[in-house]
């Protein structure tokens, strides 16, 4: 069931207004209404945020793989 023009009108009277008084809420729901229509599968946001922490953090993650080679190899060696 399609919506007529005096609705879609309405609903964009609505989303203007929407736009002016919480643009932060307007563009959250307009990424929601992006990845549900199949726009957008992951936020660019949430992917740039993980590949940034990735990055700072990348020494850390380095580190822990080493130590959990050494510890594999030392207990190979021992048994």
């Amino acid at each position: 069931m399609s919506l007529s023009g005096r609705e879609r009108r309405i609903l964009a009277e609505i989303e203007r207004a929407l736009e002016r008084e919480d643009p932060e809420l307007a563009r959250r729901v307009a990424a929601i209404n992006r990845i549900e229509s199949g726009g957008d599968v992951f936020p660019r946001a949430c992917n740039d945020r993980f590949r940034m922490w990735a990055l700072a953090h990348v020494w850390v993650i380095f580190s822990v793989g080493a130590l959990v080679i050494v510890l594999l190899l030392l207990a190979v060696l021992t048994t």
